[in-house]
């Protein structure tokens, strides 16, 4: 019966695409708006294709996907090192959270002017954009988890004769990465956005520098194609995060009374 209901809920998800896929086809055939601006969704599929064949789609995505794997596994792995080290000294935290705090709201797109006349339009630089994109929000959230642990389960751990370097990967550690996964999720999707954009600005190659092509040559089809794509993959890069943190959920300790 659950089974059932569950397969029938996800069907139910997908109605409301359909109407919005038929309602686009319609939209495009009836002629209200000139092709040009508003392609059917079966000749936009038709050039996903074309695109595929004739290899131009994939050269580009494997470019921005290659400079993204490199850029935000820098940045995330960078981030989270900082982030523990800051979050579990208290004098690193007050010398350098103040410096964090004030580079982390800068955008990582306010950084391409500086990066560009620093380290030249190379391959180089969308991968520095994206690994400012992934360091301070993955350093600020991973300190923040470090330093939220509940005291009492650090002096239980003391108590029974953990040293501080197996207290803080086997108690706090697993306690903080509710906000480590949080800060990787949300910065997995945003290093797609800001590759997007920074190719469309400074880099020839990639799925950004595909759409401003196309913008110059009217191609709305390639446009949307690139959306897509770009909307698939942060679905995706998220996703896959939120999976990890469902399997690292038996690490947790709810209750001091345990020990």
């Amino acid at each position: 019966m659950n089974l059932k209901r569950d397969r029938l809920s996800g069907f139910i998800g997908f109605v409301p695409i359909i109407i919005f896929l038929l309602i686009w086809e319609i939209i495009g055939r009836a002629n209200i708006v000139p092709k040009e601006i508003f392609p059917p969704f079966t000749e936009i599929l038709k050039e996903f294709f074309e695109l595929l064949k004739t290899g131009i789609l994939l050269k580009n995505f494997m470019k921005s996907l290659i400079r993204i794997l490199i850029g935000f596994t820098l940045g995330s792995i960078s981030g989270i090192i900082v982030g523990i080290i800051i979050g579990w000294n208290k004098l690193l935290n007050k010398a350098f959270s103040p410096i964090i705090s004030i580079l982390y709201p800068i955008p990582a797109l306010g950084w391409l002017p500086i990066l560009m006349l620093w380290i030249g339009i190379n391959e180089v630089l969308p991968i520095t954009i994206i690994f400012i994109c992934s360091f301070f929000p993955i350093t600020y959230n991973t300190s923040y988890g470090i330093r939220s642990v509940d005291k009492k389960y650090i002096e239980v751990a003391y108590s029974l004769g953990a040293t501080k370097l197996r207290t803080l990967f086997t108690i706090v550690f697993p306690l903080a990465l509710g906000n480590i996964f949080t800060g990787l999720r949300l910065e997995a999707g945003m290093a797609w956005r800001v590759i997007i954009a920074a190719e469309m600005v400074a880099i020839p190659t990639g799925i950004g520098a595909l759409m401003m092509r196309a913008e110059n040559l009217i191609r709305m089809d390639i446009i949307i194609i690139s959306l897509l794509i770009l909307s698939i993959m942060t679905f995706l890069f998220e996703k896959f995060f939120v999976y990890l943190e469902k399997i690292t959920h038996k690490w947790k300790i709810y209750d001091t009374s345990n020990f």
